[in-house]
């Protein structure tokens, strides 16, 4: 099966948002909305269709959604349609790069037959799954390809992009083009923020920024005390509570390139030194490198103070476990590579951490962190931004669109103006981790 309904199962309910002071009134705002917006849904199911049910903020997102959107009464599921196909693979990670402006600026006949061949049969196999009334909501471009079939079946069809450029240049256009055909399909659009919507979709789209459930393991309020048990049970801290060793759960790279588990290398200093801490997905666009090269440049510099005793720590899922991304393997190859080339020096100063799917653990590594950085090149949102600001953590990002919508340089966080110059980077770096008032 190429398309599979997810079975969605969550322990929250609205009733545990009322009991949270900061969080009771948007629970409130939202049955008042749901209220007004049911009549209009009875007797119809809504679909949301995305292309992984495991792996990036859209999955992680899902879930949750759903299960608060059946308790307000609306009958909905969630669809993943999938492909064995890895050349379709790396044609959607082609076009998701070009949205962002990055890669090579072409997409010619051929990947228009493959994009449409396994979104036909994929929308041949959705179909049978859609009623009369349905609605159908997209998300990202993976599945765009299927909206020829929804629209025969004379379905409305939303499509939510979560991704995008604040700026137009050879990549964008080249993509855009490629998609228009099918943006012309869509009766409704939604964005993350105002400077990704294309023309064709300008007099048809909304705003939604994304949001973190704040009640879920990765961002729930932790106790010290929760924090040290997560990260000793993960092999972070080498022993559990008790003393007794614990088997590590996360797998730390060595300066020879081999992986240990994380507790048999030596300790990376969580809760007892300062540590600027990057935890995303395995892709060039995230800004791994220039980060190090960023934090290299740091430390040599370094003269005293929090930063001489500052480690980083760059950490993400296995690469092979993310099923729609599959550049993640060689951009941790290339981080690796570049580790495995510091002064042994330095290299004692960086961690690189291959996480387990575990939200608790994020959590926990977030909270031990001194400074949250998102170095990302491009970012459609950046929920990991969101996530450090939402547990009082300070965060170094940059300046990419998606993380402006979130901080005021010098307010929220700090803001790296380029992203890709280790000297900017170690400028904020050493400004965050040495002020006194931090």
């Amino acid at each position: 099966m190429s398309v599979r309904v997810v079975e969605v199962e969550d322990g929250r309910s609205l009733a545990d948002y009322d009991g949270h002071l900061l969080l009771e009134p948007a629970a409130a705002w939202l049955r008042a909305r749901a209220d007004k917006v049911l009549p209009s849904l009875r007797g119809r199911r809504v679909w949301m269709i995305n292309s992984a049910a495991e792996g990036g903020a859209v999955a992680e997102m899902l879930p949750h959604m759903v299960a608060l959107l059946r308790e307000l009464g609306v009958e909905i599921d969630w669809a993943v349609v999938e492909s064995d196909r890895p050349e379709f693979l790396d044609l959607t990670k082609r076009i998701h790069n070009l949205l962002h402006g990055a890669g090579e600026p072409r997409l010619d006949a051929a990947d228009r037959e493959l994009f449409e061949s396994v979104n036909r049969a994929n929308g041949e196999e959705l179909a049978s799954l859609l009623g009369p009334r349905d609605l159908v909501v997209i998300h990202d471009p993976q599945p765009l390809g299927m909206a020829p079939q929804i629209r025969e079946l004379g379905l409305p069809l939303a499509w939510r992009c979560h991704i995008g450029l604040d700026r137009v240049n050879e990549a964008t256009r080249v993509a855009w083009g490629f998609l228009e055909g099918y943006l012309a399909l869509v009766d409704h659009s939604i964005f993350t923020a105002p400077e990704y919507v294309p023309g064709v979709l300008r007099y048809k789209s909304s705003l939604i920024r994304p949001a973190l459930d704040p009640l879920s393991d990765k961002n729930r309020d932790l106790r010290p005390v929760e924090v040290g048990s997560v990260l000793a049970e993960a092999g972070l801290a080498g022993i559990d509570a008790s003393g007794r060793e614990t088997p590590a759960r996360v797998e730390r790279l060595q300066p020879d390139g081999a992986w240990l588990p994380a507790s048999e290398a030596p300790p990376i200093g969580f809760l007892y030194r300062p540590l600027v801490v990057q935890v995303s997905r395995w892709d060039r666009l995230k800004g791994f490198l220039p980060l190090l090269e960023g934090f290299a440049t740091a430390k040599s510099a370094a003269a005293g103070g929090e930063l001489e005793a500052a480690r980083l720590v760059l950490c993400g899922p296995d690469p092979y476990s993310v099923a729609d991304d599959p550049e993640g393997v060689e951009t941790l190859e290339q981080v690796a590579a570049r580790f495995g080339e510091l002064d042994p020096a330095l290299q004692a100063d960086v961690a690189i951490l291959k996480l387990p799917r575990n939200a608790l653990l994020v959590n926990a590594i977030q909270r031990a962190s001194t400074v949250v950085a998102q170095n990302s090149l491009q970012e459609g949102f950046g929920l990991t931004v969101a996530e450090a600001m939402w547990k009082g953590v300070p965060v170094v990002a940059s300046a990419a669109c998606g993380i402006r919508q979130q901080i005021d340089d010098g307010v929220e966080g700090r803001l790296v103006p380029n992203a890709e110059d280790p000297a900017g980077i170690a400028a904020v770096l050493a400004e965050v981790l040495n002020d006194p008032e931090g």
